[in-house]
């Protein structure tokens, strides 16, 4: 009794250890085989599908939208007045640096023309190629200083006024284009001088471009002071905050006026004078356009350097 018991017992054993080791086996057989999910992944794609379709519907409106709206707000919008920027350059170690510079700087400055006046009996390749990848609207001109007038070395910086020719040439060419230009001669724009070693705010090209006659503001580290300034009373320019001979007609810095347009091309005559007394050189250009007292105050009545 007991034996065969035993032998019961021993085949139960055997019989689930039997069924035990088909199941590893089937379970392993499976973990080889491709699972076929198609059925499952069937909603899944044609939910992504439908999603896909409306979102390049959605694109499709707001394109056309973009598209309709775009010429009624081109034409809303009033042209802004061009800035005719003049820029004496002359070759040494550090002008492609000092033009990139400034070149990036004018780029986010819209509708900004800028006329490059070299200081070469030529225009050099340096300069050309700076210029055509600049990716401004620009002119590229050249003007050689007279021999008499340049600085010798060792000659202190003050010693003679530089860029007067180059500068000269800048207002000849753009007098002459405008008055071939068909209403040129009533073109609003503004003329602005920005020498390449000169750091400048984004903020005055926007305060330039309403100027009427001739527009001022302030001028920082100039004249060996911290700043320079007009002095404004009653929104009039009455007398100006300057470091040396506070006398002159106009005693200011060349980056620290702006000129309307209109009035340089009706005025043909003012000009540069390179036999300026030190210090007087932008007072030899402003005297033929302006009054202090027609001085147009910018800058919060000039108060932001």
């Amino acid at each position: 009794m007991a034996t065969r018991m035993k032998l019961k017992l021993k085949t139960v054993f055997v019989l689930y250890f039997m069924v035990s080791l088909l199941g590893l086996v089937y379970a392993l057989m499976q973990l080889g085989q491709r699972c076929d999910c198609t059925e499952h992944d069937l909603p899944k794609d044609r939910t992504i599908s439908r999603l896909r379709g409306e979102l390049h519907r959605l694109q499709e409106q707001i394109r056309k939208s973009e598209a309709t709206k775009q010429p009624q707000k081109q034409a809303d919008k009033p042209s802004l007045p061009t800035i005719f920027v003049i820029t004496p350059t002359y070759a040494r170690l550090v002008q492609k640096a000092e033009l990139t510079r400034l070149s990036q700087t004018f780029l986010h400055v819209p509708q900004l023309h800028w006329i490059v006046v070299e200081d070469s009996p030529h225009k050099t390749p340096l300069v050309t190629d700076l210029l055509v990848k600049s990716g401004l609207t620009y002119t590229h001109l050249h003007m050689p200083t007279a021999k008499d007038r340049k600085l010798q070395e060792g000659d202190p910086s003050w010693l003679k006024p530089r860029g007067v020719e180059q500068r000269n040439e800048g207002l000849r060419w753009l007098r002459e284009d405008r008055r071939a230009q068909p209403g040129g001669d009533n073109q609003q724009g503004v003329v602005y001088f920005a020498d390449d070693d000169n750091t400048y705010s984004l903020q005055i090209f926007e305060e330039m471009r309403s100027t009427q006659r001739v527009s001022v503001w302030p001028v920082g580290l100039v004249g060996g002071m911290k700043y320079e300034r007009p002095v404004v009373e009653g929104g009039k320019v009455v007398r100006f905050h300057t470091g040396w001979r506070p006398s002159r007609p106009f005693p200011m810095d060349m980056a620290g006026f702006a000129v309307s347009l209109k009035l340089v091309v009706a005025n043909p005559e003012a000009c540069f004078d390179g036999e300026a007394p030190m210090g007087f050189l932008e007072s030899s250009f402003l005297q033929g356009l302006v009054t202090m007292d027609e001085l147009e105050p910018k800058a919060d009545n000039c108060s932001k350097v």
